[in-house]
């Protein structure tokens, strides 16, 4: 291994440069940009593709307060001196990120975008002091630097600055807003949506609207908005989005470019890895990387040779996205989450103009929010399955890459013990500890059947789900394997190997309070194997044969109740052995 300055957690394009990290050069995205007109463009992506950092050197690039000759040298963008000399920092430049805006309550949201605002007005404080801005102004952006805005204020407050700017320097000013959905989508998941949108679209609406002092502005977020009407007034208004070829290059790393990257790191053998885990976006028909995934597992790697790729995505992104679709009382789309958790492709009708507060209103919503913020990404039609085509309108879908994959199974692994411990289960303990084999096979099954399988049907998934049953009402539930996914079950123990032991079984809950427990042994019998009659009484005769209960009951405990559970699918068939009591 070479050890190599990776921008671990640096979105800040001049930081990334005079600190000699390690850059995949995306300059040439500035003269693609403009190789078009326009008031506003907007470009979607999913987080953690480099939004930040592309937005980052825009604003180093353009930036007539800087000068940046020296960090773009040996760049793409770099080798065309006649571009340079025309926009390399050449133009008035205000860079407005809303990444950071968030709350659980308006006011605290308010409070912060307030903060951003006065944040803003520091770093350009020349403008209070300049003989060339009007003296109202002025007035209106120390109330914003002193986070005293009035509403109107804070409102207008891009409007306010741009004018000042274009007085200052005499020129149009380059405005660069970044993450503008993010104050929308917070605000969407915590409930005072219509508030912040009055907010927001004001701030950014009216700031193209017919816009004097504007030179041209560049907007990311994850969707694009289109009927709060953030952007109407923008005489020329473009959007790029995941599904569009232009500035496919640029967002995203391609293969080529990570495979340069491990070769300098010398980990040119965890391609094949990295390539399952973390490759498999489509954007226009480039298949790309994600950045903060590469990054993250390379500086893992540099540290361990040994280690596993990890989920560094899962709390980085809006999970809750696919828990809010599952608990939706309309919507019922498990058999579609089982198709694609098992590698398979569906094929839905997307649409890019969401707005949050309809996000979560009809299915067809559900794919396009999984599709735009990189849940699913497009299977391009010379990739299809065999046999598949495409019905008019819709889009063929599959989970990208394994890391993906995995914030599936936690996210529905979570939502499953979640709504486990929120229903009644009265009945099901009872038939548990009365013995009532007939109503457990029932029981159990209904339950079977209201779940959505993340893995494949081994018997592992089955000892989650039966642990599962008992998480959050108060036992101490044990189980001896793994249960295959990054949210572990609620107060399940994996029991160690004692000298003694006489068996160990799969589940083991014990109800110390009134000295019972219950022995449960799992079977899961195969594809063309033996049946659930079969292999309930297999189980049975394990647990006899190996006296799993002798421990229990040598441990003071006085009932103990012994099942085998044989399970297919989403059908299972639950046999009790015998009740012991002394």
């Amino acid at each position: 291994m070479k050890k190599i300055n990776l921008p671990y957690g640096i979105d800040n394009f001049a930081k990334v440069r005079a600190s000699n990290c390690y850059y995949v050069d995306k300059t040439g995205f500035i003269k693609e940009l403009l190789d078009r007109t326009f008031d506003v463009n907007l470009i979607t992506r999913p987080r953690r593709f480099g939004k930040t950092l592309t937005m980052s050197m825009l604003a180093e690039f353009f930036d007539i307060r800087k000068d940046s000759k020296k960090i773009f040298e040996g760049l793409e963008i770099a080798e065309d001196k006649d571009f340079c000399a025309a926009w390399m920092n050449q133009w008035p430049v205000l860079f407005l990120t809303l990444k950071d805006v968030n709350g659980r309550k308006f006011e605290g949201a308010y409070d912060l975008l307030q903060y951003t605002i006065s944040s803003l007005c520091i770093e350009h404080a020349y403008l209070a002091d300049s003989g060339k801005v009007d003296s109202s102004d002025k007035e209106r952006f120390l109330r914003l630097k002193s986070e005293n805005g009035r509403p109107s204020d804070v409102k207008s407050a891009l409007v306010t600055l741009l004018r000042m700017m274009k007085m200052h320097y005499g020129k149009d000013v380059i405005l660069l807003v970044d993450e503008y959905d993010v104050p929308l989508a917070k605000a969407s998941d915590n409930g005072y949506y219509e508030d912040m949108l009055d907010v927001i679209r004001s701030l950014l609406g009216m700031t193209w609207k017919t816009n004097p002092a504007l030179k041209f502005a560049v907007v990311t977020g994850c969707l694009r908005i289109a009927k709060e009407s953030i952007f109407t007034g923008a005489n020329n208004f473009i959007t790029n989005s995941i599904s569009n070829q232009k500035y496919q290059d640029y967002f995203g790393f391609k293969e080529a470019e990570v495979s340069t990257l491990l070769q300098t790191a010398e980990l040119q053998d965890a391609l094949p890895e990295m390539k399952r885990w973390y490759d498999g976006y489509i954007f226009g028909r480039e298949e790309v990387y994600c950045p903060w995934d590469v990054i993250n597992h390379i500086d893992a790697l540099l540290t361990d040779r040994k280690a596993a790729p990890d989920n560094y995505w899962l709390d980085t992104s809006h999970n809750n996205i696919i828990k809010r679709f599952i608990e939706h009382p309309h919507i019922n789309v498990n058999a579609k989450f089982e198709t694609l958790l098992a590698g398979g492709v569906i094929q839905e009708p997307i649409r890019e103009d969401l707005t949050y507060d309809i996000a979560h209103s009809s299915e067809d919503n559900l794919w396009s929010i999984l599709y735009l913020t990189g849940y699913l990404t497009q299977v391009l039609p010379e990739n299809l399955p065999k046999g598949m085509k495409l019905e008019d309108g819709n889009m063929a879908l599959k989970i990208p890459n394994e890391e993906v994959k995995s914030v599936f199974g936690c996210t529905v692994k979570k939502w499953f013990e979640d709504k486990i411990a929120v229903r009644d289960r009265s009945c099901l303990f009872q038939a548990w500890w009365n013995g009532d084999a007939d109503a457990l096979t029932q029981e159990v099954t209904n339950i079977l059947f209201g779940t959505i399988s993340y893995f494949d049907y081994k018997e592992d998934f089955y000892h989650a789900f039966v642990a599962g049953l008992f998480s959050g009402a108060g036992y101490d539930v044990r189980t001896n394997s793994e249960n295959g996914c990054c949210v572990p079950v609620a107060r399940v123990k994996h029991r160690p190997e004692r000298s003694g032991d006489l068996g160990r079984a799969d589940i083991v809950v014990k109800e110390q309070e009134r000295r019972r427990a219950i022995v449960i042994e799992a079977k899961w019998p195969g594809k063309g194997s033996a049946g659930l009659e079969k292999e309930c009484a297999e189980a049975l005769k394990q647990i006899e044969d190996k006296q799993y209960m002798k421990n229990l009951l040598l441990e003071g405990y006085t009932t103990v109740l012994c099942y085998g559970a044989a399970f297919r699918g989403k059908t299972c068939l639950i046999k009790l052995a015998e009740k012991k009591s002394i």
